[in-house]
């Protein structure tokens, strides 16, 4: 493997030199993105244990890894924004103040990488060289990240001739150093689009071009130089007439995100000839388009998907998709076949098996085999539902927004925004309800503007001004709307079927979008289908429980209103626009009367 520079930029040498003398590595690797230099790469990794090669006739090109066990999750107390004032990080956000990070973190990264291998990633967030990408530099001595950064991001030399001489590049600077938790770090500098990690090597905190970068910079990027960067799905909803439109979905986590990304229509409707087609899963950077739409585009190039719950009948493309070519992490390795395992996979327990940890695993014990977190990250391209625009530079226009959570009362299943500030409304106050298990109390509902609520990488009250004032710059408005495919009846039973029935709601919301008002009607919160403008043949819904499903509950709205207040309060430190003030005003108006 060569170690020489791949590139003249001197911000980019000079940015690999600084970093080298801080570092102290015994080499440094420079990643120009061929097959033979990943070959061998992995195959250091092979021989060192930080990789376990899958059984290659059943699943070719696959290997599991395991995290250190203190290593399994992004860790939000450990995430900062440092801005040089805090008032510009908001209320949602840990501050740092620059000086003070880096200080800190300096000592910390001093001789981390000694006998070493520092590796050099270049990579581009986007089709490279398209409008919407962005480059990054990524600075790591784990050769597990680069392998993964290889799948998530177009990574190599190409993206340094795009680069040219240029500084407008994001500087990614990550040691796994000890793994110590307690020095723990993820810090993010919008002013400079530097990203400083330290002492993991998992995940968000690791692969630092997909939150760090994709979201926390990409989005204070964003407003600065007036586009978006949202952690949204992007999809396209095929008629049986060849017209596709194209969604973007936002929910929080562990409300069917990856889900709705890869459905899978169902039977009546694969018969009519009805076809969805993914283009993202997680992140969408967003412009307006001189055509005066607002356009999408995917920057990742790879899917990192939770494992556990996963299976051909949740997600039968994800499972199609990470059959070859995937790095799998912390998932229950099956010895007797040389593959793997998770809870939720639809296939028996092995019996003879390892489980995360490395320990060996017995079905019956209480522990689970795989985390909770566990992983796969294999390439977008796997998938069969992949668009055919997912190399589009130009992105896919966009005709609806949709924001969801977990609710199991108030929320119906589905309702539409009367106008693109209403939207953004509800988009600010969308929230998911808890279980005894997350927080010790039951219903208490959690608020996660835009599913963004980790990720925003600047003031909260800023970032819904942001979004109002796009939506003046977009002349053809998507339509938004909001769904919970998680209403419960009295017995805590689920009153919607879910998974790939959800396709029904996004048949209706694309005929709202192609303006069939017959099938809308108003209500308090907005615009809901009418009786019959909601397909629910062969699902056994009868009127009632369509009625429970939809229904507009006047006394839960008001306990709402007062939540929503309070969120608002939270938050409300001079920045919070006055166009949603007024919604909220809007919205207790029509409950009351």
């Amino acid at each position: 493997m060569s170690n020489k520079p791949l590139t003249k930029n001197k911000q980019v040498l000079k940015f690999v030199d600084e970093s080298a003398k801080l570092l102290n590595p015994s080499e440094i690797i420079w990643i120009d993105g061929s097959k033979e230099q990943l070959n061998t790469i992995r195959n250091k990794c092979l021989k060192t244990g930080e990789l376990i090669e899958l059984n290659q006739e059943i699943m070719p090109g696959c290997y599991l890894h395991r995290s250190a066990v203190n290593d399994v999750a992004r860790v939000e107390d450990r995430t900062f924004i440092c801005s040089e004032k805090k008032e510009d990080a908001g209320p949602l956000n840990n501050w740092m103040a620059p000086n003070e990070a880096k200080n800190k973190l300096s000592i910390l990264f001093n001789d981390s990488m000694k006998g070493r291998t520092m590796y050099v990633i270049p990579f581009s967030m986007g089709i490279v060289g398209s409008e919407f990408a962005k480059v990054g530099i990524e600075i790591t001595d784990s050769a597990y990240v680069v392998l993964n950064m290889a799948i998530m991001t177009r990574a190599g030399k190409e993206c340094l001739d795009v680069l040219g001489d240029s500084n407008d590049f994001v500087r990614g600077l990550h040691s796994t150093c000890t793994l110590n938790a307690e020095d723990r770090y993820i810090c993010h500098f919008p002013k400079t689009n530097e990203i400083w990690s330290i002492n993991s090597g998992y995940g968000g905190n690791a692969l630092l071009g997909k939150k760090c970068f994709a979201l926390r910079i990409a989005s204070n990027q964003a407003r600065n130089e007036g586009w978006m960067a949202e952690h949204m799905v992007i999809m396209g909803v095929e008629k049986p007439n060849g017209e596709i439109k194209y969604f973007l979905a936002a929910f929080p986590s562990q409300c069917g995100k990856t889900n709705i990304a890869m459905l899978v229509p169902p039977e009546k409707y694969l018969k009519k000839g009805y076809k969805v087609w993914c283009v993202g899963d997680d992140i969408a950077w967003l412009r307006v388009g001189d055509d005066g739409r607002l356009w999408a585009m995917n920057p990742e190039n790879g899917f990192f998907g939770v494992a556990p719950g996963t299976s051909e009948k949740t997600n039968f493309n994800a499972m199609k998709a990470i059959e070859h070519d995937t790095i799998f992490t912390n998932v229950v390795h099956d010895l007797d076949n040389n593959t793997v395992w998770w809870e939720g996979m639809g296939k028996e327990c092995p019996k003879n098996a390892l489980n995360w940890k490395g320990e060996k695993f017995d079905c019956n014990s209480k522990e689970t085999g795989a985390h909770a977190n566990s992983r796969f990250t294999t390439s977008c391209k796997n998938s069969p539902a992949i668009s055919i625009e997912f190399d589009n530079p130009k992105g896919v226009p966009i005709d609806a927004i949709i924001f969801g959570g977990r609710r199991n009362d108030t929320v119906p299943l589905v309702y539409g925004a009367f106008d693109w500030d209403h939207g953004v409304f509800i988009g600010s106050t969308i929230g998911s309800s808890t279980t005894a298990a997350q927080s010790g109390v039951v219903g208490v509902t959690r608020r996660d503007p835009m599913a963004m609520l980790p990720f925003i990488g600047y003031n909260v009250g800023d970032y819904f001004k942001h979004w109002i004032d796009m939506g003046k710059k977009i002349k053809h408005q998507p339509k938004i709307f909001c769904v919970n495919w998680f209403r419960t009846d009295e017995h805590g039973k689920f009153m919607w079927p879910g998974f790939g029935e959800n396709l029904r709601v996004l048949d209706w919301m694309y005929d709202v979008c192609e303006g069939k008002d017959g099938n809308v009607k108003k209500s308090e919160i907005g615009l809901m289908p009418n009786e019959g403008g909601l397909d629910i043949e062969g699902l056994g819904l009868n009127g009632d429980l369509m009625n429970k499903l939809m229904n507009v509950d006047k006394k839960e709205w008001a306990k709402e209103i007062e939540e929503i207040k309070a969120f608002y309060t939270k938050i409300n430190d001079g920045k919070l626009p006055n166009e949603l003030k007024v919604q909220l005003d809007r919205l207790e108006m029509r409950i009351k009367n």
